[in-house]
């Protein structure tokens, strides 16, 4: 009997986004979070390569060339631009939801492409506060896990009031609820910024509705079923986006 003989697979290249110095060369590394994650999380060996991105866009092909006790030194082979950022900006604005499902639509919608998400506290909002170090992490690790350039920004929470009035002048504005339009035709190339609101678990009030329909916004359906407002995040992020 002839074995066949084992087939090498193809290791996934971690990606770490920060304020690296993205160009060929030497380059040390003292961060002490990341050197954790280095050595006792990922048990990286030197040998091994990474993806350093710069936050802004540019990234490079590091190989680990030595561990000391309190820095790691990598040679950037490679540098090139991230390829994966959606040519449109999506700023998601989203009503605080419990603790696991906002979690869920912060992570979900940055591996998406959204460029920025804002929490938002409406009339019918239960929760009130969110950890904001908590989330900041969970996109992060979304951005680099799924690929992308940058880390979205993610905001305070704001009222609905003032959400709506820090809106961009040139934006597409889009607030998701049942009583809505059809969403197929608002979306055109013609649109680089598109603003999307998404309600609470108990949905917009009657007054939150008109308020919007009276600010530019257009009020629009994601069908005919009854979404959970995480469901409705996600959906919304990913046609606005694509």
């Amino acid at each position: 009997i002839k074995l066949q003989p084992w087939v090498k697979i193809n290791m996934k290249i971690h990606r770490f986004i920060g304020g690296f110095k993205v160009e060929p060369g030497d380059l040390e590394l003292q961060d002490k979070e990341l050197l954790n994650q280095f050595r006792s999380v990922l048990k990286l060996k030197v040998g091994e390569k990474i993806i350093l991105c710069d936050g802004k866009i540019n990234e490079g092909v590091a190989e680990i060339k030595a561990y000391g006790k309190d820095y790691i030194e990598v040679e950037i082979q490679e540098v090139s631009m991230n390829k994966n950022e959606p040519v449109r900006g999506v700023i998601l604005y989203c009503s605080i939801l419990k603790r696991e499902n906002f979690e869920l639509v912060v992570q979900k919608a940055t591996e998406i492409g959204v460029k920025e998400i804002v929490p938002v506290i409406t009339e019918r909002t239960v929760k009130l506060n969110v950890r904001q170090d908590r989330l900041e992490k969970i996109v992060k690790e979304a951005a680099e896990q799924s690929g992308r350039g940058i880390v979205p920004i993610l905001h305070d929470p704001i009222d609905f009031e003032k959400a709506i009035g820090n809106l961009a002048k040139n934006s597409l504005n889009i607030l998701f609820d049942s009583s809505g339009g059809s969403f197929s035709s608002l979306i055109t190339n013609n649109y680089e910024l598109v603003t999307i609101f998404i309600g609470p678990e108990g949905g917009w009030t009657s007054e939150e509705i008109k308020v919007a329909k009276t600010t530019s916004f257009n009020v629009v359906s994601l069908g005919k079923t009854t979404l959970r407002a995480e469901t409705a995040a996600i959906i919304g992020t990913y046609l606005a986006i694509h």
